[in-house]
This record gives structure tokens, C-alpha cells and sequence, in this order.
């Protein structure tokens, strides 16, 4: 009995141990809680902080980089290539007509035109229309607060502003700036004095050059023809190479059903013709191929004085337009039976606005076979722009034009005598 009597003790005693145990653990994490809380305030609960840490993780690196972006070329769209390798997502901003004339004189292509080709290009995820010439520090915190942007993005080349100060200096400043390398061989200044040089020779027989075609696609050096003028016009020093190419390309083929639409053409000067036509043609099936005809094709149809751009210098701005899926550079004039077959073509289109129209007419009609084989089709083309309407344009303005050339060619001139390499893609 006394053995008995004293086991139910000893379990009345620890059962009353661990109870006052247990208060005793308990009101000792409460009052660390509170002691903790007030110690430390500014150390937020864990969960709170696994959530941030979680945020910041998804929350992708936005990065602007803003621009003229006039007769946009493969140098604009290398540089926004760039500019999206630094972030997640890439926010540009299309500088207005009236900034541009005030700050460097009267742009060739009206914004409503850049904004369509700056959209087209595959490494921008969206645009801010009339953006400034300048970043102001009001313009800098809208960027940093509204749009959420990380990083502005410009080139190696100085952009400096009618007072001589730097544009981006602000941006500096405030550690958020990233530099990208400019893409040699081409500028809008540059594409502009090819088309000044193109006027001068046509309106003067004394030159007796060759054909601007083949300077226009020699690549070699930085030729220069002052035309009389006292202002010195590079021609094409493009030099491509494969890993350009490689770095424009989708680097994927159509699948073993998809619907693969085939325009071809010259596709010179890149404009907003252009984008809306292969827009509307990739609407039409899975997969966009775009045949790009060579040098002495277009010289042959349209004069001596075509293109202006040369084959590879076309064949990158197609490829950067995010409706086109592959290109053949250097095209043939004819769609055969033979190109239908190898590259398992479902439908050819061509547009209503093109510079040559009459090649229906023609005895060697170069869509005689997908018109037989019943896979043409004819496509309204949205927009009345053709290369011919940018010339037009620059010899209408020739003198303005002439004007700001000579202004901004003093300054190319500077940045490539003074010229380091810089790291870059």
C-alpha cells in the first residue's frame, strides 16, 4: 500500500512540474517576443522577409534606354539588342518630333512612324511615346517610380546637349547608368549623306564614278566623297560577320506542320512600310520567311544608284523585326517550283505598295509559279511608304538635311579620331 501510495505521489509531483514547467517556458517565449520586439524594431518577422526576398527574386530588372531612332537602322536595333541583355525587360522611349528638330534639326521619319518600327523590334517590351531630348531629374524619378526602371542604358558615344553638357549626366549621378558599345559602320548621318551623295552624283554628269551600289557594298574602309560640298560622306565600312548574324537570328526552324508564309524583296532603308507588311503576312500562317534580293539584282531593276543599303546591312534590320522568322540572304529574282519544294513554302505574298509593280507585266514574271501552283497571294499593304518616299523626303529638305549632316559629322569625326575599344556584343 505504501508502495503504491508513494508512485501516485511522484506522478502528482512531476505532472505538477512540467505544468508549472510549461507556464514557466511559455511566459519566458512571450516575454522574449516583446523584449525582442522592442530591442530590435526594426527586424521584420521571417515570413515577412522570405516574402520580400521572394518579391525581389520574380521581380524582373527593367532597363530604358531612349532615342531618335530615325530611319531606324541594324545599329539602332544592335544597340537595343544590348540594352535588353542588361535586364529582363526593355523600356524605350521615342524621343518627339519637336525635341529632335530643337536639338539636332528636323527628323527624316514623323514619330508616328519611329514608334511603329522601334515596336517591331524583338528586344523591346514597350515604349514611351514623346519622350524627352534630355533626361531631366523630373523625367529621371518618373522613370525610377512610375515605370519602375533599374538602369538607363546608352551608347559609348558622347550625347550632348545644345549647351554642351552631357545628356545623361544626371543618370551618372545617380549609379544608374550602363554604357553599351555602338555599333560601328552605320549611323542615321551617315545613311542620310549616302542618299546626299546619291543626288549630287545623279544631277551631275562630270562624275564619272562607279556604281554607288558596289561602294555601297565594298565594306572597305570609310571611303569619303565631299561631292563638291567641302563635307565628307562616309560610305558603307559595314563589316558583318557571322557571329552578327548568329546573334540577330531566332536560331529556330518551323515546325513539321506549320503554315510558312514567303515575301521577298529589297527591302532597302527598313521602314515602317515594310514592318506593317510583314506583320500582316505572318498573320497568315505559323512561320515567316523573307527573301532578301542581292546588291546587283536591285541595281538591275531599279538603276545604279539602289540600294543604298547593302545585303547584309538589309538582312539584319529584317531579321530584328519580331514578325520575321528566317531569312534568305541574297534571294533569287523568281520563286521556283524548286525554292517551293526546299523550303516547304505554303503561300507566297507580295504587297500593293512596292517600288517595282509592273513585274506582273513582265514575260519572266518572277511569281509566274506560285500563281500557277495557286499558293500567291496579293497583300493590301497598309501603309503608302515605299524607299522611294524616304529619298523623296531627304531631297525635298536637301539643304536642311545638308545642314545637319555637316553638323553631326563634325562630331562622328571627334568620337572616332578620340575612339578606344570598348567591351561589348
Amino acid at each position: 500500500m505504501e508502495t503504491g501510495s508513494g508512485s501516485a505521489a511522484c506522478s502528482a509531483r512531476t505532472l505538477a512540474a512540467c505544468v508549472i514547467g510549461g507556464i514557466v517556458l511559455g511566459a519566458s517565449v512571450l516575454a522574449l517576443h516583446h523584449a525582442g520586439s522592442t530591442a530590435i524594431p526594426s527586424l521584420p518577422p521571417l515570413d515577412a522577409v522570405r516574402r520580400r526576398l521572394r518579391r525581389r527574386r520574380h521581380r524582373p530588372v527593367r532597363v530604358y534606354m531612349d532615342g531618335c531612332f530615325d530611319m531606324m537602322h541594324y545599329g539602332h536595333c544592335n544597340a537595343l539588342r544590348q540594352a535588353r541583355a542588361l535586364g529582363d525587360e526593355l523600356i524605350v522611349g521615342v524621343i518627339s518630333d519637336d525635341e529632335i528638330k530643337a536639338n539636332k534639326g528636323p527628323p527624316v521619319t514623323p514619330l508616328h512612324e519611329r514608334m511603329i518600327m522601334v515596336r517591331a523590334v524583338k528586344w523591346v517590351d514597350d515604349i514611351i511615346p514623346d519622350a524627352p531630348y534630355a533626361i531631366t531629374e523630373e523625367f529621371m524619378n518618373k522613370l525610377f517610380t512610375e515605370y519602375n526602371i533599374d538602369y538607363i542604358i546608352h551608347g559609348d558615344d558622347p550625347c550632348l546637349l545644345p549647351d554642351g553638357t552631357d545628356a545623361y549626366a544626371l543618370a551618372k549621378k545617380a549609379g544608374r547608368y550602363k554604357q553599351i558599345k555602338r555599333t560601328e559602320g552605320v549611323s542615321t548621318t551617315d545613311i542620310v549623306g549616302r542618299m546626299l551623295l546619291c543626288v549630287r552624283e545623279r544631277s551631275s554628269d562630270a562624275h564619272n564614278h562607279s556604281s554607288l551600289q558596289r561602294q555601297f557594298s565594298s565594306g572597305h574602309g570609310q571611303k569619303l566623297d565631299d561631292g563638291g560640298s567641302g563635307s565628307g560622306t562616309r560610305v558603307s565600312h559595314f563589316l558583318p560577320t557571322s557571329r552578327r548574324i548568329v546573334q540577330f537570328s531566332n536560331s529556330r526552324g518551323p515546325g513539321p506542320d506549320s503554315r510558312i508564309v514567303y515575301i521577298d524583296g529589297a527591302f532597302d532603308l527598313f521602314h515602317a512600310g515594310h514592318v506593317e507588311i510583314l506583320r500582316l503576312a505572318r498573320e497568315l500562317g505559323d512561320f515567316l520567311l523573307v527573301g532578301i534580293h542581292t546588291d546587283q539584282t536591285i541595281s538591275s531593276t531599279r538603276g545604279r544608284h539602289r540600294p543604298i543599303m547593302n545585303l547584309h546591312e538589309r538582312s539584319l534590320s529584317v531579321l530584328a523585326c519580331r514578325y520575321v522568322d528566317e531569312v534568305i540572304i541574297g534571294a533569287p529574282w523568281d520563286v521556283s517550283k524548286d525554292m517551293i519544294t526546299t523550303f516547304n513554302i505554303s503561300l507566297v505574298v507580295h504587297g500593293t505598295i512596292a517600288e517595282n509593280m509592273d513585274y506582273a507585266k513582265d514575260d519572266s514574271n518572277p511569281y509566274a509559279v506560285p500563281m500557277a501552283m495557286g499558293i500567291y497571294h496579293r497583300l493590301e499593304s497598309p501603309l503608302a511608304i515605299t524607299t522611294s518616299t524616304i529619298i523623296r523626303r531627304i531631297v525635298a529638305n536637301h539643304e536642311a538635311y545638308q545642314k545637319r549632316n555637316e553638323k553631326k559629322e563634325a562630331s562622328e569625326k571627334k568620337y572616332y579620331e578620340g575612339k578606344s575599344f570598348v567591351n561589348g556584343e
